[in-house]
């Protein structure tokens, strides 16, 4: 039987708030999702990120570079992982900024079935366009 994309997506959870972070973490693997964690930006940049079927779950509020300076230090390296900026309080000027760099907003608290619904919607819009620039088709 074959997986779905969700069920060998990676989602990489970054948050300084360890609860928050075990909590996302468990629930995304009860819906099939790989996991990894991280506890700020800086620790996330310093490795290669995940192959693709993939998203990335950036609290805004960081120690050290904020989530959409994580983002943007992403997107300057041509790495397009779709991303979800989550917020208790996203003003104007953070709305405008996630929307610049590709990122929809999610407001804390986070509900489950909110959030995973996203992650797949992105994931499987990354696969069609993965698919369609393929050298393949």
């Amino acid at each position: 039987m074959e997986q779905s994309p969700t069920e060998r997506a990676t989602v990489v959870v970054v948050d300084d708030d360890v609860g928050v972070r075990t909590a996302l973490a468990f629930a995304l693997e009860m819906e099939g999702f790989r996991v990894e964690t991280f506890a700020s930006g800086e620790a996330f940049l310093l490795r290669e990120p995940p192959a693709s079927p993939a998203c990335l779950v950036l609290d805004e509020r960081l120690p050290g570079a904020s989530g959409l300076q994580t983002l943007r230090q992403l997107r300057e390296r041509c790495v397009e992982l779709p991303a979800i900026l989550v917020t208790s309080h996203p003003g104007p000027r953070t709305r405008a900024a996630a929307a610049s760099a590709g990122a929809p907003i999610l407001e804390k608290p986070l509900m489950g079935e909110t959030l995973t619904a996203k992650i797949q919607q992105l994931i499987a819009a990354n696969l069609s366009v993965d698919a369609k620039s393929s050298p393949h088709h």
